[in-house]
């Protein structure tokens, strides 16, 4: 599904996926923070490189009644660009690719030094005339926090992230290590870079589960994302009904997103793992039970239907 124009008005704002740009209210139940594919020094011997576990797991999570994955892999991590088109064909489930850049950690300092000159440069091309040239267009910018602070090439990479989403409209969705620094993310993006809010998406909160933080980011106006459900060493599956009852108590529940992020080989379902599915049967129906079906479909339907979405006919090449 297209989103047109009305004739003689502007564009309204549109979900690119890797198979073109839709109309939000097309993008159905969406898992907004996973990973098809994924590789890292980090995480050896991990990698999500295997385009048919990717295509089994994807199949897995459209027989759970998943519609759209949001994949948040980077610039220079594997994403595998060029299969999301036929995965996504061939699943039915709507896929949007991310360009950005994570911590220094996860790249070479030769490819660091290559790209850091123009970051935004690639952001915006990756964006709006695909990634490396030919292939798909993103449809979000990732970028990442430290552990409870920001170093130079995190705020190198949110000022290229940040002029990109001038460029462009386009979400930022922002990697927080551990949950942590959300505030300070928000200072530099939404203050000194001056972001809108509602661009700004917040990774991990999940993992710090500090309900004070939650409601200062939403009362901020950014979005919060609450993913990786079903990891026992983090606080998350068994504190979020709480820190989700609170902040849609406070009036914020159009603020919240949920997604899986599966980061290794090992936690795809087809693996034993959780994987993406896990998000729509157990996760779901736990949080249901706590806070009601119809807030949950929000949390899944509506809101990231807004949160992804851009004006991208303002960008050079939006209209393509």
């Amino acid at each position: 599904m297209v989103n047109r124009a009305p004739a003689g008005g502007p564009a309204a704002p549109a979900v690119r996926t890797v198979l073109g740009d839709i109309a939000p209210a097309a993008l159905g139940i969406c898992d907004a923070h996973d990973h098809l594919f994924l590789r890292s020094p980090q995480l050896p011997g991990q990698e999500l490189d295997d385009v048919e576990a990717a295509a089994a797991e994807l199949s897995a999570f459209r027989a759970a009644g998943g519609a759209a994955v949001i994949q948040w892999t980077p610039y220079g991590m594997g994403r595998r660009s060029a299969e999301l088109p036929r995965l996504a064909r061939e699943s039915g489930v709507r896929i949007v690719a991310a360009t950005g850049l994570h911590q220094a950690a996860h790249y070479s300092p030769e490819l660091l030094a290559r790209v850091r000159p123009d970051l935004a440069g690639l952001f915006v091309a990756e964006l709006t005339e695909g990634i490396g040239g030919t292939g798909p267009r993103a449809g979000m910018i990732k970028v990442a926090g430290g552990f409870h602070g920001l170093d130079r090439h995190a705020r190198h990479t949110m000022a290229a992230a940040a002029e990109a989403q001038r460029a462009t409209g386009a979400a930022i969705g922002v990697h927080l290590e551990l949950g942590t620094g959300a505030l300070d993310v928000l200072d530099l993006l939404c203050g000194t870079l001056a972001v809108p809010p509602d661009r700004v998406i917040l990774g991990h909160l999940n993992r710090s589960p500090d309900l004070v933080v939650h409601r200062t980011a939403a009362e901020a106006g950014a979005y919060l994302a609450f993913d990786g459900p079903s990891r026992a060493h983090h606080a998350t599956d068994w504190r979020l009904p709480e820190a989700l009852a609170a902040l849609a108590e406070a009036g914020f529940g159009d603020r919240i997103l949920l997604g899986g992020d599966t980061t290794t080989a090992g936690a795809r379902s087809v693996n034993g793992g959780p994987g993406m599915p896990y998000l729509l049967r157990r996760h779901r129906e736990r949080l249901e039970v706590a806070l009601g079906a119809d807030l949950v479909a929000q949390f899944l339907t509506a809101n990231p239907a807004r949160a992804f979405a851009a004006d991208w006919a303002r960008a050079p090449g939006g209209s393509r």
